[in-house]
This record gives structure tokens, sequence and C-alpha cells, in this order.
């Protein structure tokens, strides 16, 4: 059985997979406490950034929203696909464009910062109360190493 993943892409201004890409946010964020984001932040953040979306025989399985600056808005992937490198191959498309990438993740979210950390993040701060419910984020950092990002480049090649 031949598996599909597709790269779309919506730049700066375009919205076609919002809708789909808040449903899987809401999704996780009902299921897990986290991707805590309020609707009209996360529309007019997606909105203003470029996001890359990965679909699996046209369903989504993850996307990353991410700023001019490299700074990663969101990164999501489906928790049943999780482990299957969508969220490097995501982070390798984020990476592809920009010299660093950075991000912000919860503190308490032990998934997400040992993914950050498997692929080459470091964390460079705590920040406390950084969320609305004053939750603490730790500022991460992927750096300009040429052989991390020809690593992550191989991914997108795949």
């Amino acid at each position: 059985m031949s598996v599909t993943v597709e790269k779309r892409v919506d730049g700066p201004g375009a919205t076609d997979h919002a809708g789909e890409a808040w449903e899987l946010k809401e999704r996780i964020r009902r299921t897990e406490g986290v991707l805590k984001q309020r609707k009209r932040f996360f529309m007019d953040a997606y909105r203003r950034a470029k996001t890359h979306l990965l679909y699996l025989d046209d369903d989504l399985v993850g996307f990353a929203t991410a700023r001019r600056d490299g700074y990663i808005l969101f990164l999501a992937v489906a928790p049943e696909r999780r482990g299957e490198g969508f969220g490097r191959r995501l982070v390798a498309e984020v990476a592809e464009e920009h010299r660093t990438v950075t991000c912000h993740a919860r503190a308490t979210n032990e998934r997400a910062l040992a993914f950050y950390e498997s692929v080459g993040f470091e964390i460079k701060r705590r920040i406390e109360n950084y969320y609305e419910d004053d939750g603490d984020a730790y500022y991460l950092r992927l750096g300009p190493d040429e052989r991390l990002r020809d690593r992550l480049s191989e991914l997108i090649r795949r």
C-alpha cells in the first residue's frame, strides 16, 4: 500500500487551510490541554504568517505556522500520527527558509520539549507567566549549525 504525503502551503494573507488547522489544534487542546490559543488570535496569526501543512490521503496530519523571522507560532501533529517524522519534516520546512528557528513551549509540556530537543533546539531561557493562564514557557532556538540544517533539509527531500 502506497502512502502519499502532500505538502501544501498557505502564504501570508492566505487562509485556504486555516479551518482544518484550527480543528486539528482544537482536537489536541481538548485531549492534551495544550495549544490553548483563542480562535481570533489563531486566525490573525495564521493569516500573517506562512503555514506548511502535511496531508496524508487528503487528511491534515500536521502543520507549522512561522513568521517571517523564523519564529514558529504553531506546530501541531495529529496524535495518532506522531513518531512518524511529520513534526521533524515541518520543522525542516521552516528551517529551509530561515537561518535560525525559534519558538516557545509550555514548561510543563514534556512531550513537546523532548521533541524539540531531539530535533536540535536548545532552551535559551525560561519565561514565567508567559501564557494567558500564567503558565511558564521555555524560549527555544534552533541555531545556524550547518550540519543540523543539512540533516533537516534531507527530510524535505524524502
